[in-house]
């Protein structure tokens, strides 16, 4: 609900309140985000009001009427330079004499229901009944200028967008060098910034710095989102953890270079913008056009970063994500990628299908190599045509003949990208971002293609809607698998290529606009060499990401768990492979790779060809309990517990109890409705001698009866060495022809839980759970639980009829 009471605006949710005022000045006056407040008239807001009598020493007063107001001790709703405000701007403009002063000062403000959608760049949608949008217009008359700022309320998802449109009312054009999307500035600095690095195979690396002087920067010059450093960050209060304390989350619906940064002035005041990242941008605004700002998104919680996470989740799902897939279940499927790489052919891939078939996969996915004269990633990327020596039938061909064995047909496509080895790039050379003339850095063999050009996303529309309509298609994996360099397009002249970046995400959301309207049954999923461009602005047309190219086990733990502080793993694929993993040489357990997966969009990404009867055994019985629990995993609502992150937090990695911070992680997953959970406890490594652990579901009915009970697994004897000697009438020697065939015929019996409790019980007192093989016994009252190991729990609420 957005209300005006004379200056002062009050925008609330069911629980979070949003105020500001208009200055004497005609500044916009930040006053207070948080928790609900009780505000009736503009009198209840007097206490939140700044009181400025004199201007502090050695700085600016604002003009000869307001004495007592200077711009570098105001909080703000947005800010420019050249008044006195010296910190991180709003806005900048290079005006048509060359000056850089900028005023902008209120005019007027107008409510309405609904939200307008923005012409060319993808954003939150809601009915008239859902969000209520404020918009506030702003006007520096000197510079013939304009400016818009917009708020969008979502009451019941407790989330409060962002975003603002420049004009240019002059008769000269101007140089826009910077449109932030929010600022958000506070009274103190007593917080910590959370953003999430990394690099390919290992995205989303936490990392929480205090903010105490100076400035933050989290920033992506690579032409998306970026591995490097994703475009979701934190702001959080002093020990706040996943269930107590108040933090803040923010996200940029946007897919190029980003830009948030936190600053703390001389007076201890606290700013954080978040928009298109400056660096090398302009932007030229000519007389009577506009610029539109991507939408920001922010989240406040009152009660740690789980209810944080899950106003985001909520939002995210209802609101970003759209269409056919929105809350449809998604199918399980195998990717041909880690079992073949480019080395595909018809016979191959429908070998590989019809072992998928067997243990219960519902889509197979022919991922790269499948067109052109692929044979690496040297060639054929622009020449979106089935290589018939290895698909005869080319891919209607093989489509039909992997529908007849009862799956649906995925394939995956580059369309952003084309290799000099190619076609397309022989006829149109002049459609890349390169400089003419000068060498080009490379990236994975391939150059980007200029989606600023009209021309370029016409081609990538049609060569697109050839493919997808050329088959029975219900999956598409949409790669992307370099970063930008020498910045370039032949089609802007020298002074307009500081829109390069910009122009080229406004076309590839045209394209991704038009292809999703024209195959809305297709399920398209996101990917950029793994989590390069990992952003609401992608999800806004394909409901999920592939959220890494490192599928081994542990790394892809702590990934899910740190894209899900911004993002609901519905949102995040994630798949089983082989092991030693391809990325990191380790080995985990087959169990423990299935049960990291299942809590994302679900899949496998392995040579079932080659995998031992009991692999695929074993994973029937993950497909087939998937399957019992998946509207659980995929749109139930995400608890954390402990965290792997919790020893890097603490410094208390060589802790010397399992329980003990870092080397456990732990995650429940409840139903809409309170009376199905799924949990998962995991743990690193083992620390020796320690038995007794202790699962916290969260998120159950506390005066509900539930069901707990695990999977009973069995074990092979050989994991347990040469300690089968202990129990065996004669003796084994490890590795002998007597060894494996015991191996395939005994099978030692995993631990079994099973029993009734009500919810407060369970998340109160917890589940102690059985014991860990310490080294003194084993038997099937005791946990086989090595490194890398984990267990899924389930909890079935026994609701009275």
């Amino acid at each position: 609900m957005i209300r005006k009471e004379k200056d002062y605006f009050i925008l609330d949710t069911d629980h979070t309140t949003y105020c500001f005022r208009v200055l004497p000045t005609g500044q916009l006056e930040h006053l207070y985000y948080g928790r609900k407040l009780h505000i009736e008239d503009e009198a209840d807001m007097q206490p939140l009001v700044e009181k400025h009598i004199f201007v502090p020493g050695n700085v600016n007063q604002y003009n000869e009427e307001q004495k007592a107001y200077s711009l570098e001790d105001m909080r703000l709703e947005m800010s420019s330079y050249g008044k006195g405000d010296i910190r991180e701007p709003f806005v900048e403009v290079v005006n048509a004499n060359g000056s850089n002063t900028i005023d902008f000062v209120y005019k007027e403000a107008e409510i309405t229901k609904g939200k307008e959608a923005f012409a060319e760049l993808p954003g939150s949608y809601g009915s008239e009944e859902e969000v209520e949008q404020l918009c506030i217009r702003l006007a520096d008359e000197g510079n013939e200028l304009a400016l818009e700022l917009y708020y969008y309320v979502y009451p019941s998802c407790d989330i409060i967008s962002r975003s603002a449109k420049f004009y240019n009312n002059g008769k000269k054009a101007v140089q826009l060098k910077r449109l932030m999307s929010l600022q958000l500035d506070f009274d103190g600095h007593d917080y910590a910034f959370t953003t999430f690095h990394g690099a390919w195979a290992r995205e989303m690396k936490r990392s929480d710095m205090p903010v105490i002087a100076g400035k933050l920067v989290n920033a992506s010059y690579t032409g998306t989102t970026s591995s490097r450093a994703n475009s979701f960050v934190m702001l959080s209060r002093p020990k706040t953890t996943e269930d107590a304390g108040e933090c803040f989350g923010f996200h940029l619906i946007y897919s190029g270079n980003h830009y948030e940064a936190t600053e703390v002035n001389s007076f201890g005041k606290m700013r954080l913008v978040t928009g298109i990242n400056p660096q090398a941008f302009s932007y030229e605004v000519v007389p009577e056009e506009s610029f539109q700002a991507p939408e920001a998104v922010m989240a406040y919680a009152e009660n740690g970063f789980n209810q944080m996470s899950q106003r985001l989740h909520h939002f995210i799902r209802e609101h970003i994500i759209r269409g056919t897939w929105q809350k449809k279940e998604r199918p399980i499927l195998l990717n041909s990628w880690e079992a073949s790489y480019f080395d595909i052919s018809e016979k191959k891939l429908l070998k590989l299908a019809k072992e998928a078939k067997e243990v219960g996969i519902e889509l197979f996915v022919m991922d790269d190599g499948w067109f052109g004269e692929r044979m690496d990633d040297s060639s054929s990327l622009g020449d979106w045509e089935a290589n018939t020596k290895k698909l005869p039938g080319g891919l209607k061909g093989l489509s039909d003949k992997i529908h007849g064995l009862g799956l649906q047909f995925g394939i995956w496509v580059e369309p952003e990208m084309v290799n000099v080895k190619s076609k397309l790039y022989v006829a149109h050379p002049d459609w890349t971002i390169e400089i003419p003339g000068q060498p080009h850095s490379e990236g994975r063999n391939q150059r980007i293609l200029d989606l600023g050009r009209r021309e370029v996303q016409d081609y990538i529309i049609e060569s697109m809607s050839k493919v997808f309509s050329s088959a029975d298609i219900s999956y598409v994996k949409w790669d992307m698998n370099r970063t930008f360099s020498d910045y370039y397009s032949t089609a802007l002249p020298p002074e307009r290529q500081g829109e390069v970046a910009h122009r080229y995400v406004l076309g590839l959301y045209r394209c991704m606009r038009e292809l999703t309207e024209r195959f809305p049954e297709i399920l398209f999923e996101g990917c950029a060499a793994g989590g390069n461009r990992f952003d609401l602005g992608i999800l806004c047309y394909f409901p999920q990401i592939w959220g890494s190219d490192d599928t081994d086990a542990l790394c892809r733990a702590e990934i899910e768990e740190n894209y899900s502080y911004g993002y609901p793993l519905s949102a995040v694929s994630a798949h089983v492979s082989a092991c030693p993993n391809h990325q990191t040489l380790r080995n985990t357990p087959l169990e423990t790779r299935f049960q990291v997966a299942c809590f994302g969009s679900f899949g496998y990404e392995c040579n079932l060809c080659d995998m031992k009867k009991e692999e695929k055994e074993a994973m029937k019985e993950q497909i087939a309990l998937y399957k019992k629990w998946r509207k659980v995993l995929q749109q139930g609502t995400f608890y954390r517990g402990r965290s792997f992150y919790d020893g890097a937090q603490s410094g208390m990695g060589g802790s010397v109890l399992a329980d003990e911070a870092g080397n456990q992680m732990e995650w429940t997953c409840v139903s809409e409705d309170g009376t199905k959970a799924v949990g998962m406890l995991m743990q690193k490594l083992v620390v020796p001698n320690t038995q007794q652990q202790t699962y916290y579901p969260k998120g159950l009915l506390p005066d509900v009866r539930y069901h707990f009970y695990n999977r009973k697994l069995k074990y092979n004897i050989k994991e347990f060495g040469d300690l089968v000697n202990t129990v065996s009438p004669v003796h084994i020697r490890q590795d002998s022809l007597t060894h494996q065939v015991l191996s395939k015929l005994v099978k030692m019996d995993g631990e079994t839980e099973d029993f009734h409790a009500y919810g407060d019980t369970l998340m109160y007192g917890g589940v102690h759970v059985s014991p860990a093989f310490g080294g003194t016994g084993y038997n099937d009252k005791v946990r086989h639980y090595p490194d890398f190991a984990s267990r899924l729990y389930f909890m079935d609420g026994e609701v009275k009829k």
